[in-house]
């Protein structure tokens, strides 16, 4: 197969002309022999519909370069859709916002815009609405009826002239573009009230008697569209405020980094630069209750940092020479020097940004239903106006063409399909950034819907039950030695080993403070050990067979060595001068809280299987040690884990998999939902659906928790706003007339509209509470 971009490192969408890594985007389509690739499932679906209309002949000429970062903007219902610059969603409607966040983000120009003409329009409603309400309830005209209509005029034709002008262009563009929408109703009600009430004012004599009252006056309903009006830009400054809280997550996390760092030159002199200026292999000083710059290692120093920002943890993790450290954690009392290694845009702050941005405007595939019943509500709602309208007309009491008219303009308001829209989206945005604040990072929406159904959970041992990191966990001595010189003996025979067990003697050795002597003659014995000389005297360090090799006896200590054997640990017996002189034992620590975090995921009905290439003893002990683990997989090879869990979901299982490492990855992308420590690999983080950003097992409980109350949100969105548009359209169409003479005024109509939206935010508004 060929690929049609000729190998670049990015290609563009040909549909929507964004930048595109292939190596990181799920959706593509094969055209041709062609390997053509997309931003979005939306755009996928397009080409693949009509692939001609968007592959452009050989001699047209390039594309135009896309905007600088920062000038797309995108909808969040169809993030398909972008541009540059802001506007309006030509499916929805809605309006479109920033698709990269910035800290210092400007004023939305959509809020303001929308808040200045809800001002204006209250302030005409309202006085149009008093006048009206005095005459209709109390029979009160507080103007000469010959005055009142053009009075109620004069208010009425700035609100809906200017202040309802955004929504007479969208309605407009959905007839244009068939994508039938809330504002193609909004349009079409106030545009039919307005209307008509305009030809009653300035053309009274050509209504029929059917239009008349008792009075032989026409009425007009000025006070409906204009209070509508009012009504729904209300509603579209609450959508907008609350559509821009939910960015506040990404503002917070921009806003944890540092303005600047500290560089230490190569001649010993410092400066404060700007952030932005610091590049890799650079050294920098972190001085005490500082914001650590950038991504890098601790070449210097000791201190505490506060890396709750990652891990959600409050207790500061100790930190010394070589160990890692995050940009925009917190320093604590100690001074360190660290070497600058991610910066910029590959941090990992940056790139937690980048994924909550795009999980916020993501699609979960629970929004199919309600894009489905869009689909045909709007034009469903139509047909049931005209019909509201054709029978009042013929059946309805004099004046029947006026009820009509009301009956039918209520139907258009009342079933407006905003808060619809507004159900699974908001969910999402305010449920991701919850999440982004616990440390637990969506990929994207469907990985946040599918957690809540996972009933197995697959572990990795290695970096994920466990640290990862072989430390020394013990150290016994035989009498005559002391367990320091013990230690002191076999670390510095292991400096020059290169096994991966010889680091956590050395490091061990190290944190007691322990002077290592140079070790001469060193030599290894594969399979056994390693010998040499250390200060005079022949020291061996290894296993059984190497005792023996050296002349030194290791029964005395057989059960203290299979004791910790069995409890998961790897010995090592040392000999000196030929003579066994005790053990140390090396171990992967279990991760603190791990037993918790798998109690409470077994509570909550999943079943743990632990998956590792270790071997069965070692797993065994881990998982007594644990607890909480139904079944454990060892000895899989790196290759084998993908099938085990195929293997599981064709048992019907739903399967999320942990994982940390670069074996883990073809299981994480196997499995139904993908989980990755965020102090594993980045080819894990890529293949994974959700990045616990601290590595902490008390994240996958986050996780498992935050989806459950982001769907029933989304539940209750969708049950409420299906509920309310079921039983709005009969109230306004009058089905209570014939039974107690109730109509349904447009003006009450458009008050329940916009109150089912606000409905809709505040419900999705409280996941940012939400207890995880």
């Amino acid at each position: 197969m060929t690929d049609g971009h000729h190998g670049t490192a990015t290609v563009k969408d040909p549909v929507c002309g964004m930048t595109v890594d292939p190596a990181r985007s799920p959706h593509r389509a094969v055209v041709a022999g062609v390997d053509y690739h997309f931003c979005s499932a939306g755009c996928a679906a397009k080409f693949t519909a009509d692939p001609q209309r968007y592959l452009a002949p050989p001699d047209a000429p390039a594309p135009a370069p896309p905007p600088p970062d920062g000038a797309i903007w995108t909808c969040p219902m169809h993030p398909e859709v972008r541009q540059a610059g802001p506007g309006a969603c030509p499916i929805c409607g809605m309006a479109l916002e920033p698709l990269e966040p910035a800290l210092n983000e400007a004023p939305n120009p959509e809020l303001a815009d929308m808040t200045r003409r809800f001002a204006v329009s209250a302030v005409l409603a309202l006085p149009l609405l008093v006048l009206t309400m005095a005459a209709d309830l109390a029979g009160l005209h507080l103007l000469p009826m010959a005055v009142a209509p053009w009075a109620e005029l004069a208010l009425a034709t700035p609100v809906v002239l200017w202040g309802a002008a955004p929504f007479f262009q969208r309605g407009a563009a959905s007839l244009r573009s068939g994508h039938l929408n809330m504002f193609t109703l909004i349009s079409l009600g106030v545009g039919v009230a307005y209307g008509y009430s305009l030809v009653a004012v300035l053309r009274p004599g050509a209504f029929p008697a059917q239009f008349r009252t008792m009075g032989g006056m026409v009425p007009v309903y000025f006070e409906a569209a204009a209070v509508i009006v009012a009504l729904v830009l209300l509603g579209q400054v609450l959508e907008l405020r609350a559509r821009s809280a939910t960015g506040r997550a990404i503002r917070a996390l921009l806003g944890l980094a540092p303005k600047t760092a500290r560089l230490v030159r190569v001649d010993g002199s410092e400066a404060d630069i700007a952030l932005d200026q610091v590049q890799p292999g650079q050294t920098l000083r972190v001085r005490p209750g500082e914001k650590v710059p950038v991504d890098g290692t601790v070449t210097a120093g000791h201190s505490a940092v506060d890396e709750a920002m990652i891990s959600g943890e409050p207790v500061p993790v100790e930190k010394h020479p070589g160990s890692p450290v995050t940009g925009a954690t917190v320093n604590g009392a100690g001074a360190l020097l660290m070497r600058a290694e991610r910066v910029g845009r590959d941090t990992i702050l940056a790139q937690i940004v980048r994924m909550v941005a795009q999980a916020q405007r993501s699609r979960a595939p629970i929004q199919a239903i309600a894009d489905r019943v869009s689909g045909w509500f709007v034009p469903a709602v139509v047909g049931v106006a005209l019909l509201t309208f054709l029978a009042w007309a013929l059946l309805g009491p004099q004046p029947r063409l006026v009820h009509a008219l009301v009956n039918a303009v209520a139907v258009l308001i009342i079933a407006c399909p905003c808060a619809l829209g507004l159900a699974t989206p908001m969910a999402i945005m305010v449920g991701t950034g919850r999440g982004a604040g616990a440390g637990v990072l969506f990929r994207d929406a469907q990985g946040l819907e599918t957690m809540e159904r996972i009933d197995t959970l697959v572990i990795d041992k290695t970096g994920t039950l466990t640290l990862g990191k072989p430390r020394l966990v013990g150290v016994a001595a035989l009498p005559g030695f002391a367990e320091d010189d013990l230690l002191a003996l076999a670390a510095a025979l292991e400096r020059a080993s290169e096994h991966p067990l010889a680091a956590a003697i050395v490091g061990g050795a190290q944190a007691r403070g322990l002077a290592l002597a140079r070790a001469d003659g060193f030599r290894a014995h594969p399979g056994l050990g390693v010998s040499g000389t250390v200060g005079g005297r022949a020291v061996a360090l290894g296993n059984v067979a190497l005792m023996r090799q050296a002349g030194a006896d290791p029964a005395p200590l057989d059960s203290a060595a299979e004791a910790r054997r069995h409890g998961g640990e790897g010995i090592m017996l040392v000999a000196v001068d030929g003579r066994l002189a005790g053990l140390v034992a090396v171990a992967d620590p279990v991760k603190p809280g791990a037993a918790e975090a798998l109690a409470a995921l077994r509570a909550e009905g999943l079943r743990v299987v632990m998956l590792t290439g270790d071997s069965r003893a070692t797993a065994e002990a881990v998982a007594r040690q644990i607890g909480g683990i139904d079944e454990v997989r060892a000895e899989v090879l790196p290759e084998a884990k993908q099938a085990v869990i195929t293997a599981l979901r064709a048992a019907g299982a739903r399967v999320a998999m942990a994982g940390d490492g670069i074996n883990d990855a073809p299981a994480l992308a196997a499995a139904d939902v993908g989980l990755a420590m965020g102090t594993g690999t980045d080819v894990a983080m890529e293949s994974a659906g959700i990045t616990l950003v601290g590595g902490d097992l008390a994240g996958i409980v986050r996780a498992r928790r935050l989806s459950r109350a982001v769907m029933r949100t989304v539940r209750q969105n969708l049950f409420f706003s299906f509920v309310f548009n079921s039983a709005g359209i009969p109230l306004a169409a009058g089905a209570l007339y014939p039974l107690f003479g109730l109509l349904l005024s447009p003006v009450i109509a458009g008050a329940a509209m916009a109150f089912s939206s606000v409905a809709v935010i505040g419900n999705s508004l409280r996941l940012r509470a939400v207890r995880l």
